[in-house]
């Protein structure tokens, strides 16, 4: 499966209000994103630190869903998933060509 295959299956599943695109997945990929950091949190606090196969299939559950709030907000700001990840790895083969992978700040 390509990114745009996946995109693609996911907005057969994306049911919310036109009116609301861009926000909707921007706010589902934060929750999302927040849900995944607690899965790690709590192997920390309730799992002595071991990531168990179980504990990681949890967590992989939820970065698919961290996945289809991406593909479905590249959809609403008019971009596939293979055109996001390509800007990325241009953006970091530049910061690396320039020696700047390091540190902080957009454009550096």
């Amino acid at each position: 499966m390509t990114l745009n295959d996946y995109q693609a299956g996911a907005r057969r599943t994306a049911i919310y209000p036109s009116s609301q695109n861009i926000i909707y997945p921007t706010l589902g990929l934060s929750g999302e994103a927040g849900e995944v950091a607690d899965k790690v949190k709590k192997v920390i606090r309730d799992n002595n630190q071991e990531f168990t196969a179980d504990r990681k299939r949890e967590i992989a559950l939820e970065l698919g869903d961290v996945l289809w709030y991406a593909a479905s907000l590249a959809h609403d700001l008019g971009y596939t998933l293979d055109e996001v990840a390509q800007m990325n790895l241009d953006k970091l083969a530049s910061r690396m060509n320039r020696g700047k992978i390091h540190g902080s700040g957009d454009e550096r």
